[in-house]
């Protein structure tokens, strides 16, 4: 599950290949502070939450997952650096590459059991829908983390484990045998087949939601417009952060994939390199916005966010107006 660049073809003469590397790891670098400071929020908050809903396990869990993400990305960016150790670059494509690209498929799969829970809640909120309780909703975010962790990363971890060459350019595949090459094949195809058929729930999902509301809203004889542009402004940028975030990387691992699996010898052109490249950090901002969402899609998110900031404001008014007392004295 690592970064499938470093498989084309060493036919491919790609110039520059290096300076692209050297802007990804800044960018990576850059917005790792922002995205452990967002989900280090999101995570104390979604702590203090009581399990009162479906919503609030698949958000605590999401949350785990984006912040798990995010722990992984300083190694990324140091592999990426020209002249890192190899040890470094092994580290980062048997441990943190496989544990980034596991978390981001626990969270994409994750926000598609959201907006089914969704769905079912607005669009059949008579019915009983699958997994509207606690319970269920539990065992499905635990049993997602099983088998993706369990049955992607754990297995390739485990099977990289080959002493890495020295070629800079496929150390990743270099510490794999045919076990594991075998199965990074068969990881690489089932996580994008896996990511297409999310990605149609949740439009599925969410055009179903909307046009739900909407109905409502014209079944009541509401001229609430700005209830209705709230509702298409929330759903939207669900759609446009998940899209933005994750397709571009898909669309480009299609020829990777293609390439690995059939082994067929072609080099691609240099942009696409750079622009896959690119692709993997847009992904990993996904871990910067995702705390933003949970402010639009929970209440009880939003209130207990709101709690901790006043209380935190009011500590620090109260421990200055205690120095300020004490340098007066």
């Amino acid at each position: 599950m690592q970064n499938n660049s470093s498989h084309l073809s060493t036919s491919c003469t790609l110039s520059n290949a290096e300076i692209t590397q050297i802007l990804v790891a800044y960018l990576f670098f850059f917005s790792f502070p922002f995205a452990f400071l967002l989900n280090a929020i999101a995570a104390w908050v979604s702590f203090h939450l009581p399990l009162s809903s479906t919503f609030i396990v698949y958000l605590k869990t999401l949350v785990g997952a984006d912040l798990l993400m995010t722990l992984t990305i300083p190694s990324i960016a140091a592999s990426m650096l020209p002249g890192a150790a190899l040890e470094v670059r092994s580290f980062s494509c048997r441990y943190a590459g496989v544990i980034f690209f596991t978390s981001m498929y626990t969270s994409i799969t994750l926000m598609g059991l959201i907006s089914l829970d969704r769905f079912f809640k607005i669009v059949r909120p008579l019915g009983k829908g699958f997994g509207q309780n606690i319970t269920t909703s539990i065992v499905l975010s635990s049993l997602v983390w099983v088998v993706l962790f369990g049955g992607t990363a754990i297995p390739t971890i485990v099977l990289t484990d080959q002493t890495p060459g020295n070629a800079t350019d496929d150390v990743c595949m270099s510490m794999k045998g045919p076990a594991g090459k075998t199965l990074h094949k068969y990881v690489v195809t089932s996580m994008e087949m896996l990511f297409w058929l999310v990605t149609i729930m949740i439009v599925f999902c969410y055009i179903c939601i909307t046009l739900k509301v909407l109905q409502s809203f014209r079944n009541s004889g509401s001229k609430n417009n700005q209830g209705k542009k709230k509702t298409k402004l929330r759903v939207f940028s669900i759609l446009i952060v998940y899209f933005v975030c994750f397709v571009p990387l898909h669309l480009l691992r299609i020829p990777f994939t293609i390439h690995e699996t059939f082994a067929l010898n072609f080099c691609t052109r240099e942009g696409l390199l750079v622009a896959h490249q690119v692709s993997v950090w847009v992904s990993s901002t996904n871990a910067c916005l995702d705390p933003f969402l949970y402010i639009h899609l929970c209440r009880e998110y939003r209130e207990k966010l709101d709690e901790i900031v006043k209380d935190s404001v009011l500590f620090v008014k109260l421990h200055f107006c205690k120095k300020q007392r004490e340098s007066n004295q």
